[in-house]
């Protein structure tokens, strides 16, 4: 079953979203890495929160809010959303310790394997 582990917020101004989520919200941010601000939830708080991250991309990136969900087999999992009407924006890329890849679903719901 896959299970959702983080969440990304999509910015062309990433250092102004930053910004904001860090004063509104208290979230602690970490310096940029990829373009990709990681997001802890959790500062001074003994809940558990899901952190995530801020991103900036290309102009054909797909902007808004996504959920990570981490899979078993993330070409499985592709097949499978793929075969129910979703649509690949960024094929499979390989990271230091996973793959990522960018669905649309039913052109609202972003999902990130």
């Amino acid at each position: 079953m896959g299970k959702v582990v983080g969440f990304e917020l999509s910015s062309q101004e990433p250092e102004k979203a930053v910004k904001f989520y860090s004063n509104v919200f208290g979230w602690d941010i970490s310096e940029p890495k990829w373009d990709y601000w990681a997001v802890s939830s959790e500062k001074g708080t003994e809940k558990t929160g899901l952190n995530g991250g801020i991103s900036k991309g290309p102009n054909d990136y797909p902007h808004g809010t996504r959920i990570q969900i981490e899979v078993d087999s993330i070409d499985d999992s592709i097949s499978k959303a793929k075969e129910n009407g979703a649509m690949v924006v960024r094929e499979k890329m390989e990271f230091d310790e996973f793959f990522l890849a960018y669905l649309l679903n039913f052109r609202t719901v972003k999902i990130i394997f």
